[in-house]
């Protein structure tokens, strides 16, 4: 039998509001639960955003500590922790099967920053200056 090939479509919307269920859920244990993790004690950590696999068995969080400070070390403690964190999720959000999940370090504010701060380069801003006279 032949292997379906990976597709590159978009999200459906059930796998979309299953992640979005997920983040709140997630969300919530962080903020409501006191973990025992010397790593996460204390720490307030972001879920930015839970993508599922469209078979709804895996997904995939992306966390952000206050202040992007020991990020690694958080989504570390935090894949430490995955297997209680699916139990939790078991009993809070209603699915036929709780998906696995894995944690990962939300990067998109690092990214913006980065354009940021090319959009603001000197050399940058001279080239956008001379297009914008262009069509004046």
């Amino acid at each position: 039998m032949a292997r379906k090939k990976k597709s590159s479509a978009p999200a459906g919307q059930r796998q979309l509001r299953v992640g979005e269920e997920m983040r709140h859920a997630l969300a919530e244990i962080l903020r409501e639960h006191h973990l025992a993790d010397p790593d996460l004690h204390g720490k307030i950590i972001t879920v930015t955003e839970v993508r599922v696999s469209p078979d709804l068995r895996n997904a995939t969080a992306f966390v952000m500590p206050l202040g992007g400070t020991e990020t690694d070390k958080v989504v570390q403690a935090l894949n430490r922790a995955a297997g209680y964190f699916r139990g939790e999720l078991g009993r809070t959000v209603k699915m036929q099967f709780t998906p696995t999940i894995r944690f990962r370090p939300d990067e998109t504010f690092e990214e913006a920053s980065r354009i940021e701060r090319l959009l603001h380069d000197p050399a940058v801003a001279r080239d956008l200056k001379k297009d914008g006279d262009d069509e004046a």
